[in-house]
């Protein structure tokens, strides 16, 4: 092998260890970036589970899904509040037709 080819192989051999040293950082960079995964299932509640269903359980499901829990003014009550998180729960998991039943 002549010089200028040892000195391209070299060149190319520092570059793929660059490479995969910056999809090292790149990997670790998205992992570090958010632990949100989207969950597989759809949630299967029914209007009347929304509506008796507890604040720390929304809030679990609100939060499965990438969606905020702190909806509502802080000047509401908890009660306003917990309304206010029961309607979005149901506006963002039902279907059009089972909201309005």
């Amino acid at each position: 092998m002549s010089k200028e080819e040892e000195r391209v192989s070299k060149i190319q051999e520092e570059e793929n260890i660059g490479n995969h040293h910056n999809d090292d950082e790149n990997k670790k960079k998205k992992k570090k970036n958010s632990d949100f995964e989207m969950p597989l299932h759809y949630p299967r509640y029914k209007k009347r589970d929304y509506e008796i269903m507890a604040e720390w359980k929304l809030d679990l499901l609100l939060t499965q899904y990438g969606l905020p829990t702190n909806l509502g003014d802080d000047d509401d009550d908890d009660d306003d509040n917990l309304n206010h998180k029961r309607k979005f729960a149901m506006g963002a998991f039902l279907w059009p037709s089972q909201y309005h039943q």
